[in-house]
């Protein structure tokens, strides 16, 4: 199964993203990466380290991020892990999070979950 990591400058945000999800695909592997060590809002390396490899398969691993420093920091990541399956995602990050999980519960691959996000990313609120 693929799994997910959600990166977010808040701990508590990517942790609640993760509780909405786990209502809806209660099986999926997801793992938060959120705030700093100390509890502050940011982006930490090892947190994210942590938390690709605490979901990691061989199917792979699909990171959600919310913005700014949380880009740059999982591609610094990505970059110290290159021989991992790991691709960073362009969507809205609790929807995104939502079709990720559901679509890895189902057993969809990595390029099948990232076409479902590009879909999320054009999907009208109203």
């Amino acid at each position: 199964m693929v799994g997910i990591v959600i990166v977010s400058h808040s701990e508590n945000l990517a942790k609640s993203v993760i509780e909405l999800t786990a209502m809806m695909a209660p099986d999926a592997e997801i793992a938060p990466a959120g705030g700093l060590e100390d509890g502050s809002m940011g982006t930490s390396f090892e947190r994210i380290t942590n938390a690709i490899e605490s979901v990691y398969s061989e199917d792979g691993v699909l990171v959600l991020m919310d913005m700014g420093s949380a880009v740059m920091t999982t591609e610094m990541v990505i970059e110290n892990m290159p021989d991992k399956k790991i691709e960073m995602v362009d969507c809205p990050l609790v929807e995104g999070a939502v079709a990720a999980t559901n679509d890895a519960v189902l057993g969809l691959s990595m390029e099948e979950i990232k076409d479902d996000l590009a879909a999320a990313s054009r999907t009208p609120k109203f």
